[in-house]
């Protein structure tokens, strides 16, 4: 059955654990799987610059032992004409076996899996979801303190426009015993719709914090992000908080010797060189677990596609939506520039949420 990955809960927990799982098998027996994509392709399709993703996902495929194709900037391909994304996925399945696709508008990935007819995987879209770093990370907290759950995990930074950590918090919010502080200044708090998923989830408990001082002699894991300056849209509000919280050596006296720092990379200056020697800093150790990962997703989402016939029409929709009834209001949201299907997904609660970005709907849909 053809599947894609766009948001971290796309796979369930036996799944996530199960690519995991598989990832750890390539790690131990590399050579076993040299040759398991060989006539394969991916087709790396990179609207905004990236390094470690990009060539995580190249890397992989490679290590498969298939062939990557795609561009690394959109000023390079048709886009820079005017070709939507639907058009791009559509030839691009004339190419490649999966795509693998970053874009700057919330929510193109979901696009392009209602086009592509072969599997999907976003990696990364605006500042909306970021679902195989979701992976790297999990993967990297099993291969670092043995479990997913009865954790408590400090994030830190930017946790406003931080993709990787709405994305990780969705996936660890499945299990049971985390605990989630959230340290971060006023203007770069959790968005209010995470924080009230959150407050409706029973197995998990969060608070917030201004300080990471006050917090870490509690934390278990400890997840730094950058304030990334291409998600503001006020440069003097990007100034005022770049350098709010900052990792040194010195704060580290108060944590737990077997504390784990992650970080998705690239940093700027909010963890300092000198902790990069400290036994505790695993973000480059995280790095290279991307890769495994991705060759476990690539793998099983191939196989989970095999015999599947591209799409005779489009766009396919993969679950009941709302089509068209109303209007997203988020100026990042691909809704909002390119011309598509407007989807919203009605929640338990009856509030109505776009498809692509989460946004709550501007009137009322109970």
């Amino acid at each position: 059955m053809l599947r894609h990955l766009i948001d971290p809960t796309d796979l369930t927990v036996e799944e996530t654990e199960a690519i995991v799982a598989l990832a750890e098998r390539i790690i131990a027996h590399r050579e076993q799987y040299r040759e398991a994509c060989k006539g394969r392709k991916l087709a790396t399709l990179f609207y905004e610059p990236s390094t470690r993703t990009r060539l995580s996902f190249t890397s992989a495929m490679l290590e498969l032992g298939g062939q990557v194709i795609g561009f690394s900037d959109a000023a390079s391909s048709s886009v820079s004409k005017g070709e939507t994304v639907a058009d791009t996925v559509r030839v691009i399945r004339c190419f490649a076996d999966i795509i693998a696709m970053r874009h700057f508008k919330e929510g193109a990935p979901l696009v392009a899996s209602q086009y592509a007819g072969i599997p999907v995987i976003n990696a990364g879209d605006g500042s909306h979801a970021h679902p195989t770093q979701t992976l790297t990370d999990l993967l990297t907290v099993k291969r670092e303190k043995g479990r997913f759950d009865h954790l408590t995990i400090g994030f830190c930074g930017d946790l406003k426009f931080g993709r990787t950590v709405h994305s990780l918090i969705k996936a660890l919010s499945r299990y049971a015993g985390i605990r989630v502080i959230l340290i971060s200044p006023e203007e770069l708090r959790l968005p209010d719709y995470m924080l009230q998923e959150m407050q409706a989830n029973s197995q998990l408990t969060f608070r917030e914090v201004r300080t990471m001082e006050e917090v870490m002699p509690e934390l278990d894991i400890l997840y730094m992000t950058r304030v990334q300056k291409e998600r503001f849209l006020d440069e003097e509000e990007f100034d005022r908080v770049k350098n709010s919280f900052v990792l040194d050596a010195a704060k580290l006296t108060r944590a737990k010797p077997d504390m784990v720092i992650l970080h998705p990379l690239p940093r700027v200056n909010e963890i300092a060189r000198e902790v990069d020697n400290d036994p505790r800093a695993a973000y480059f150790r995280q790095v290279e677990n991307g890769k495994f990962v991705r060759m476990a997703l690539i793998l099983t989402l191939l196989e989970w596609a095999d015999g599947n016939r591209p799409f005779d029409r489009t766009p396919v929709f993969n679950e009941p939506y709302l089509v068209n009834e109303l209007k997203c209001a988020n100026r990042r949201c691909i809704a909002a520039t390119e011309d598509v299907d407007q989807l919203f997904r009605r929640g338990e609660d009856g509030i109505c949420r776009c498809a692509y970005c989460e946004t709550k709907a501007p009137s009322d849909c109970r």
